[in-house]
């Protein structure tokens, strides 16, 4: 998901890279959504809802070159009768900040109860 941060995500790094105030750090784990409509820079993608669904926690690796990946598999099981396009990342305040969105390469049909995977290294966070 190159350049793909919101303008949430965008004004907190630029705010932290310039020294300005004190921008607060997205509240851990970090959760992965999946969405039927892809989101914008200001408006979030509509996520799936039903079955066992449920956002999933994004463990990530170290960055290397200015970009960094899941670093574990990511299953979201039990799913409801979807079309998946996108992807969104959340932080886990109480009001979540969504902070990262993106399309998938290519869209995933998924039968209710079936498990959707991205697996390990598949979802990359880069800035450029």
């Amino acid at each position: 998901m190159a350049d793909n941060l919101t303008n949430t995500a965008e004004n907190l790094m630029l705010d932290w890279i310039n020294g300005v105030g004190t921008p607060t750090r997205p509240t851990t784990p970090l959760k992965v959504a999946l969405v039927t409509v892809n989101g914008t820079d200001t408006t979030a993608g509509t996520e799936a809802t039903g079955g066992s669904y449920a956002r999933q926690n994004l463990a990530v690796a170290a960055a290397v070159g200015g970009a960094t990946s899941n670093s574990a598999d990511l299953s979201f099981t039990g799913m409801p009768a979807a079309t998946v396009v996108g992807v969104e990342v959340w932080d886990s305040a109480g009001g979540p900040v969504r902070l990262w969105y993106g399309p998938l390469s290519v869209p995933r049909t998924v039968d209710a109860g079936d498990e959707l995977r991205l697996t390990a290294g598949s979802l990359t966070l880069s800035l450029a």
